[in-house]
């Protein structure tokens, strides 16, 4: 057990509000600790920083070698063992096939070239070469992100077993609390270390919340109930004071001392007030509203909208599936099943007119329906939000206001898309599918990066609206919630 310490840290990129300011905490290399925090807090920048890649002000001690996931791999295009041997000179062979086998993997895929393994078998090789590391603390970032079910089960059970403590940050709530025995939460206005998983923590902030909203409403009663105390107090010394002038007759001197007490009396409840105003400043600093998703959602008379019959997809002389038959009403929410690499990317493509490869059977789009698509890969944006409102056709104002419903800070607007983290450039595309006016959705892993808010968010709109939506993703919780039906693509017959 090592511990790492961070004391008074100070951080902000060049030009932006800061991340983190004068934060402090504790841990220790034996915990197994899953990072949480909305898009945009700093969970990314917070594993940079520890691993001092980033200039920062404050104190952090780290006693520990570090290691990070993803691994850089300089040329996919080596055999896996030269991929990861380079990106981590001191593993042995018998190392990494030691942790391959506990994750269920052939060995033999280390003598296949790196960019011929699909991304999960990637991210699990990368994952078994970390922990084949003696000594090291690692940094796992986004380690869930496209894999599929069967693999996402494996992996945490792997995790689950390690003797050694890491960090993970993943937007799988049932991931993370299958895996991890404390949690750090970069909420608001702190940083905060509990022990227990995600439902645990996530309990434990919502009573938190729950007493700064009581506290809240009370003081704003009681601040009320002073002020008005305050104004009727500073009336009456004002009529004293304009009586003593106008009234000859009356006793100056007793109107004069009355007047006085009122004000007194006024001085004393505006001490009070002021205490109170102060008390309720940064009581719902850290407690997270979260609104309402809408959706720009067309009306059809079409029915279905999307027909697919006895549809197979080969490609480069090699069938992705084959016998695939499914329909999408106007109330539908299909979820589309699989293994990776076994086509449901590609179906998309092939429902869009823009598939490489051989298409047999139908595929019959309702005639002149508007569909709108998140991809699961989008590294083309670039510019200002108002350029690609522009080049999106979507009015600015309302691409603004649906981002704030997703969460991003209005300070984030004039960060350049490139710029922003892998979750606000999701929160981007997300948005334009939310505004742009649409008939059927198409929506390809839409919860990669996305925080566990706006999953949340996403759930009720669907649940709230029922709109005409064919999706791929890997979270259970979300496929049970939503889908009013579930689609498997098997492998072909001769596979």
């Amino acid at each position: 057990m090592i511990p790492i310490t961070i004391k008074n840290l100070t951080f902000a990129y060049d030009g932006q509000a800061l991340l983190f300011d004068h934060c402090s905490l504790d841990f220790n290399t034996d915990w197994k600790l899953g990072l949480v925090g909305r898009n945009g807090r700093g969970k990314t920048t917070l594993l940079k920083l520890l691993q001092h890649q980033l200039p920062f002000q404050g104190q952090i001690n780290v006693a520990v070698s570090l290691v990070y996931f993803p691994l850089t791999i300089s040329d996919s295009s080596d055999l896996s063992w030269d991929a990861i041997s380079a990106a981590l000179p001191t593993i042995e062979e018998w190392q990494l096939e030691r942790e391959m086998n506990y994750l269920q993997m052939d060995p033999a895929l280390l003598w296949q070239p790196y960019s011929t393994l699909s991304g999960g078998e990637q991210t699990k090789l990368m994952l078994a070469a970390i922990f084949a590391q003696q000594n090291h603390f690692a940094l796992l970032d986004e380690p869930t992100n496209h894999l599929d079910q069967h693999s996402r089960s494996q992996v945490a059970a792997y995790l689950r077993n390690k003797k050694t403590g890491f960090i993970v940050t993943s937007h799988d709530r049932v991931f993370i609390d299958r895996i991890v025995d404390h949690i750090i939460a970069i909420e608001r206005q702190q940083i905060v270390v509990e022990q227990g998983n995600y439902s645990t923590y996530l309990s434990q902030k919502m009573r938190r919340d729950q007493t700064a909203i009581s506290q809240n409403q009370q003081l704003h009663k009681s601040i009320n109930r002073l002020k008005q105390a305050q104004q009727q107090r500073q009336q009456w010394a004002q009529n004293a004071e304009k009586e003593k002038q106008h009234n000859s007759h009356a006793d100056k001197g007793f109107i004069g001392a009355k007047a006085a007490k009122m004000m007194k009396k006024s001085l004393v409840l505006n001490h009070r007030l002021n205490d109170q105003i102060e008390q309720k400043q940064g009581l719902l600093n850290d407690v997270e509203t979260v609104v309402p998703l809408t959706i720009n959602l067309q009306s059809s008379h079409h029915d279905p909208l999307l027909s697919l019959q006895q549809v197979a997809l080969s490609i480069n002389g090699r069938t992705l599936f084959q016998d695939l038959s499914l329909t999408v009403r106007s109330h539908d929410q299909v979820a589309l099943c699989a293994d990776n690499g076994s086509g449901k990317s590609s179906l998309f493509r092939a429902i869009q007119n823009n598939f490489a490869g051989t298409i047999s059977g139908k595929i019959q789009v309702a005639n002149g329906i508007s569909l709108s698509i998140v991809r699961q890969h989008y590294t083309g944006f670039h510019g200002s939000l108002r350029d690609f409102a522009q080049q999106k056709h979507l009015p600015y104002e309302d691409l603004l206001n649906m981002l704030r419903k997703l969460g991003m800070e209005r300070k984030t607007f004039t960060t350049k898309i490139e710029d922003m983290s892998m979750g606000q450039q999701k929160k981007v595309e997300l948005a334009r599918s939310l505004v742009e006016p649409a008939q059927l959705y198409l929506w390809d892993e839409p919860l990669n990066y996305l925080d566990i808010e706006n999953q949340n968010q996403l759930i009720q709109l669907i649940k709230n609206i029922r709109l005409p939506l064919l999706f791929i993703e890997h979270d259970r919780h979300f496929i049970d919630e939503i889908a009013s039906s579930q689609v498997r693509l098997g492998p072909p017959a001769n596979a």
